[in-house]
């Protein structure tokens, strides 16, 4: 298929890390992106063709975006989808689409989801405050989440026993039954408007005990051959169910029984594949653009074991951002930093990743460790 040389434009609503790293992989394309973001300092600010400050959840803002655009894909799920639908009925390719997108944002219709469409995922009940939640203390231990806006660990509270019930949320949202897995994995499954459709090998994810954000993450996961099998006809089910086209990260608990259960999806770019840019054939970045444009999609596969490591501020330090570390770490053969552009940093916001690459699995994660404990994002004092 032959990618004309004045290619339609795409516009993304969010302007973020995810969205910087898309323009990293539009830009070989000559693919031009236009970009709505609300802060006038986003780090996409200085790399797209168009960038344009406004509101995501703006119904007008986010149709007048639309409508200078061809195309019109996403980096964060929070987005006015009345606007899209729109948008949609006129002509507008929106990928994905609106409504997929008004189910996912919202945690009770996305496990409602799973039900429905007999897709694995741990027990749960609905809930409408905190009050319901107390009524509900059988069901402990459990996992109450906020039904919208949560996101980056934010929205999520364990409630192992009673005691706990105080930390409940006093919204709509659902509590889910705790799970006792041995692992959490991600796959990434990406389909474009043809019907191809392909999937990432499974990653490991290891989770920042108080930030619960991913820390680490392995590639390829350390789980048995039938267990990968099974995530990937998982997460390509899940994809297929919805009917989705653009770019899917599938998380899932593995139990210690080797059962697989969805815990949660990302119809965009997500944090368990940024190490695709070096380890993989194609990335994620460039896979979602070659999803939302229907191209055809690129070769998902490992090239060589890798490790991830999620750059968060320092506990302690908010202000203009100093990077320690950064100088002896890339010293280091196969070591990979990305810095997101952000110019301030706060405790456990995302700044950055850093990849490393290794020839076997052995010693991957030690080495990992080690270069975490290079790089550290404080501010200037």
């Amino acid at each position: 298929m032959a990618i004309p040389s004045q290619s339609p434009i795409l516009g993304v609503l969010g302007g973020g890390q995810l969205g910087r790293m898309l323009i990293q992989s539009a830009i070989n394309y000559n693919q031009d992106i236009h970009i709505l973001d609300p802060d006038p300092n986003a780090p996409c600010k200085d790399l797209a063709q168009r960038f344009t400050v406004g509101s995501l959840k703006d119904f007008d803002t986010v149709y007048a975006f639309g409508h200078a655009c061809d195309v019109i894909t996403v980096e964060i799920e929070s987005v006015n989808t009345e606007a899209l639908e729109k948008l949609q009925r006129e002509g507008k390719k929106v990928y994905p689409q609106p409504d997929i997108l008004s189910l996912i944002k919202d945690k009770r219709k996305q496990k409602q989801f799973y039900r429905l469409h007999g897709i694995p995922t741990a027990d749960f009940i609905l809930t409408a405050d905190k009050d319901e939640v107390i009524h509900n203390s059988a069901f402990l231990p459990a996992v109450n989440k906020l039904g919208k806006e949560g996101y980056d660990g934010r929205g999520v509270q364990v409630l192992r026993t009673e005691a706990d019930l105080d930390y409940a949320f006093d919204a709509p949202g659902l509590l889910e039954k705790l799970i006792d897995f041995d692992k959490e994995i991600a796959v990434t499954v990406a389909r474009n408007e043809s019907g191809d459709l392909i999937a990432y090998p499974a990653v490991e994810c290891s989770f920042h005990p108080t930030a619960n954000l991913v820390e680490f993450l392995f590639a390829p996961a350390e789980i048995s051959e039938e267990v990968a099998i099974k995530a990937e006809k998982i997460a390509k089910d899940v994809m297929l169910k919805l009917g989705m086209v653009g770019i899917l990260a599938v998380e899932m608990f593995v139990t210690k029984e080797g059962e697989v259960l969805v815990n949660e999806i990302a119809p965009r770019p997500h944090n368990s594949g940024h190490h695709t840019i070096e380890a993989n054939y194609t990335s994620q970045f460039e896979q979602h653009l070659r999803s939302v444009m229907n191209w055809p999609l690129g070769n998902p596969d490992l090239r060589c074991p890798a490790a991830m490591i999620n750059l968060l501020g320092e506990d302690g330090y908010e202000g203009p951002v100093l990077v320690e570390g950064r100088d002896e770490a890339i010293a280091e053969q196969g070591v990979y930093i990305h810095l997101y552009g952000k110019k301030f940093t706060k405790p456990f916001r995302k700044m950055g990743h850093v990849t490393i690459l290794s020839d076997t699995v052995s010693g991957l994660k030690e080495k990992a460790l080690r270069i975490k404990e290079l790089i550290k994002i404080k501010s200037i004092s």
